[in-house]
């Protein structure tokens, strides 16, 4: 039972799905391409299907004649001559489960197959391809979706040189701004180049990358594809001499420009190309293909998945559809919304397909995303689930559906990081007069516009309407509510992320060129959010020289850093962990884990202090979280809290939890070692120079914040004088009617400060908020000072009594801050004990006593 959770989840098998409706008819070399509905809304997405070839060379019905190109690449490979290159658009409503064809206004691309698109918001982009003319060109054409009911062709501008006019090449949208195109053929030879444009940047211009690492060998009729926290897989694809390759390739983006690439664990089980390939979470989906001298796939590999995060590929059980070899084709084409899978058309043998294939990997949990009473959607859960389970599972959809009252929505991986980044790269195409006159071609705006020489334009903070809360119960797996934040005392339901373990491939285990060291150790032992136990023998797995190492290596980081932090957005805000490493696990498990297989390469993470105490696994929690420090030193910031001093730690578990698992001798010196290193940490943040970060409040003391980065560290609390006593311990009045600085019931020389010090001390320093933690706070978090101040508490059920939920807030580039929520495990849920209680028997009665 313990091997349960690393075991993948099979393979599911894609199944014919009823056409209805005005249906692309049978094609093969063209794209699918899924975008969301208003907000990101899964349940109002549509497939976007372009172009390709209708017809076959010498069968008769080319829409063509016989002027027609051949089929691009060696006639060896296949003997197929493609003709009938379209330009016509279909789209599938993913909710009813129709097709339609429309006419967009504008001028659209030239007909053409062999080409390839990405989504940018509600934009389809499409680039290069092959039809009756020759190569198209190298142009960036763009279909506008913001009006649903008006889309229109534009025709991009692009300065200076890019890729050239190709076919068989592959584009894709990484961390939802860089467009990236690979590979693919030019006429002349097989190309292994790869470009990025920066959609957040105008003029656009391609970059040509180079220097970045393992670069895949060239190929064509390759596959591409991103993952939601922006990691990009190549998979696949023909060499130069027509032989089918096996090999994948992962390419990310670091925070200071550079791309890299690197070879993925292992190989397909079957080399191929002219295949599909699209992510659903954290696995890649891989259907079909062409192994050369016209041949398919075989039957029992033409549908693999690679699972990234075990680092390992998936074949589908033997036996399962016997004899149903639905996916052995070649030249479809794929997406993904939410956990389904959707394969179009494609090629098998010398007959163009027609049909559309759909695959469930939500393992039964996903289903809102299309209307349960759709005819379509009931008959293919009939066929592909039986009468009963499909009844079940179209009850439970139309349950789902019931409970819009609750804004109930299904969200995937990519969806998740779009609600924590808001505005990260918005859609919406302003249509202008075109610098050269072309009526049909304005200058298209692909993301947020920036001023000319200046910084992105920086919004004003505002707290997201609606929080995200996943279910505490396994059963509930795969399922998130965003509730209003004024209905948090509704229960939430929880989103499905893949587990994370150690066994990887570098590129999703490691920070790419950094040093080896004791931290290696730590982050492949404790970062595993699915699968990381509490040892039985509760010893701890570093001795005292390692954690020494540990300290030695995170303090010279510190001692070089500003008291006062100055970071950037997006950004992860973690309030008080105290010692609930349980806790922190299902955070990182549910909304995203800091590894360049998480999403570390594209947002920060700041945490608020009060690592240790009253949680029964502090050593874990200030070890995992030092070495992540000395991983990724630019990304993971950490703040000082109240119970990071040696005078309350003694008190309240952590000195006890050192000597119990480290042996007295031993456990007094790292006790002593790790204080020593906390005096060292920052003690406040600002993000975009407008939200101030610290543990505990502004007190009666300070009101710049000047006065706290002007306190000398290392520092003690004895030497720290009022404003770090201020900084650490004060809290906020117990409402906005409560007006000034009063008593605090901490204890003596202890204060509250009311909503009128809290709008005063943002006025008089330019900010426009204040996150703070060291409350438990029933929600995870709560608002003061009417919005202008938010708690945040991440430890769920506090002391083992509270019952409270643990919250962390995510704030996207465009300073959207979303709450996003875990409530406490059941006690009969076998997790570890963090999430359930704490070893400090005192706590409970001091809640609001040392937090």
């Amino acid at each position: 039972m313990d091997s349960e959770p690393n075991r993948p989840l099979p393979v599911p098998k894609p199944r014919p799905f009823p056409i209805v409706g005005t249906a692309p008819g049978p094609r093969c070399g063209h794209t699918l391409t899924a975008i969301a509905g208003p907000e990101g809304d899964l349940s109002k997405a549509k497939l976007v299907l372009f172009g390709g070839a209708t017809a076959l060379e010498g069968s008769g019905s080319s829409a063509k004649g016989a002027e027609t190109p051949p089929s691009p690449g060696p006639s060896a490979a296949s003997g197929i001559r493609l003709a009938g290159a379209t330009n016509d658009v279909h789209i599938f409503d993913v909710r009813n489960g129709k097709w339609e064809k429309i006419t967009p206004l504008g001028e659209p691309p030239s007909p053409r197959a062999a080409h390839a698109a990405a989504a940018v918001g509600n934009m389809v982009v499409i680039q290069g391809g092959i039809g009756p003319a020759g190569l198209a060109t190298e142009d960036l054409h763009v279909l506008d979706f913001t009006d649903p009911e008006r889309p229109r062709w534009h025709r991009v501008l692009v300065q200076g040189a890019g890729p050239s006019a190709r076919y068989a090449h592959t584009l894709s949208l990484v961390a939802n701004r860089f467009l990236v195109a690979m590979g693919g053929n030019d006429g002349k030879s097989t190309l292994g180049d790869a470009w990025a444009l920066d959609t957040s940047e105008k003029p656009y211009q391609w970059r040509k990358i180079t220097d970045a690492g393992e670069m895949p060998s060239p190929r064509m009729y390759a596959t591409a594809a991103a993952r939601g926290d922006g990691l990009l897989l190549l998979c696949g694809g023909r060499d130069a001499t027509g032989v089918p390759l096996g090999d994948a390739y992962g390419f990310a983006r670091h925070r200071d420009g550079r791309w890299e690439w690197h070879a993925a664990p292992g190989a397909m089980p079957t080399g191929r190309y002219q295949h599909g390939a699209i992510f659903v979470g954290n696995r890649l989906h891989i259907s079909g293909g062409a192994v050369g001298g016209g041949r398919m796939v075989d039957e029992a590999t033409s549908t693999v998945v690679l699972d990234t995060n075990a680092g390992q590929w998936v074949s589908p059980v033997p036996g399962g559809h016997s004899g149903e070899d639905f996916t052995r084709r070649c030249r479809h084409a794929v997406s993904s919304v939410g956990p389904f899978v959707f394969i179009y058309g494609g090629l098998k043998g010398s007959q163009l397909l027609d049909d559309l294939l759909v695959a469930d990997d939500s393992n039964g949990a996903e289903l809102s995303i299309f209307d349960p009473r759709a005819a379509t959607w009931v008959q293919w859960m009939d066929a592909t689930h039986g009468n009963a389970a499909a009844a079940q599972m179209l009850a439970k959809a139309a349950m789902e559906e019931a409970a819009a009252a609750l804004s109930v929505r299904r969200v995937s991986a990519m969806d998740d990081l779009r609600v924590g980044m808001e505005g990260d790269v918005d859609a919406a195409v302003r249509a202008g007069e075109s610098p050269n006159g072309r009526a049909e071609s304005p200058d298209v705006t692909l993301s947020k516009p920036y001023t000319q020489g200046n910084s992105p334009l920086t919004p004003d903070v505002r707290l997201w309407h609606r929080a995200v809360v996943v279910h505490q119960e396994n059963s509930l797996r795969g399922l998130v509510r965003q509730l209003s934040i004024d209905q948090l005392d509704n229960e939430g339901r929880r989103v499905s992320i893949y587990e994370k373990t150690a066994d990887k491939s570098p590129l999703f285990t490691r920070s790419m060129s950094a040093p080896q060291g004791i931290h290696k150790k730590v982050i492949n032992e404790l970062l595993r959010p699915r699968t990381w136990k509490a040892p039985e023998d509760r010893r701890f797995f570093l001795s005292a020289s390692d954690i020494c190492e540990l300290c030695d290596a995170s303090e010279r980081i510190f001692r070089e850093e500003r008291t006062v932090l100055e970071l950037h957005a997006p950004i992860k805000i973690f309030g008080d962990l105290h010692g609930q490493f349980g806790d922190l696990m299902r955070l990182f498990e549910e909304y995203g884990t800091p590894s360049t297989a998480g999403d570390i390469t594209y947002i920060d993470y700041l945490f608020l202090g009060d690592y240790v105490d009253r949680g029964s696994h502090s050593l874990e929690t200030i070890c995992l979280l030092l070495a992540l420090k000395i991983e990724h030193p630019r990304n993971v910031h950490l703040i000082r809290g109240n119970h990071e001093a040696h005078d309350i730690n003694a008190l309240f578990g952590f000195r006890l939890e050192c000597l119990e698992r480290l042996g007295d001798e031993q456990g007094v010196f790292v006790w002593r070692r790790i204080n020593e290193l906390f005096n060292y940490l920052p003690l406040a943040a600002t993000i975009e120079s407008k939200i101030l970060c610290m543990h505990g409040g502004i007190g009666r003391s300070i009101n710049k914040v000047e006065q706290i980065a002007a306190i000398p560290r290392p520092v003690t609390m004895e030497d720290g004088g009022p404003v770090l006593m201020d900084l650490l311990w004060s809290d906020p009045t117990t409402n906005d009617a409560v007006q000034g600085v009063q008593p605090s019931p901490r204890g003596p020389g202890l204060v509250t400060f009311g909503p009128d010090r809290v709008k005063d001390f943002c006025k008089n320093n330019s900010l426009q908020m204040i996150v703070r933690a060291h409350e438990c706070v029933m929600d995870g978090f709560e608002r003061f000072a009417q919005g202008h101040l938010i708690t945040l508490f991440s430890a769920t059920n506090y002391c083992g009594t509270a019952g409270n939920a643990g919250a962390i807030l995510v704030l996207g580039r465009d300073l959207v801050m979303v709450p996003k929520l875990i409530h406490p495990l059941p006690p009969s849920t076998p997790r570890t004990p963090d999430s359930s209680g704490a070893i400090d028997e005192e706590g409970a009665g001091h809640m609001h006593g040392s937090d």
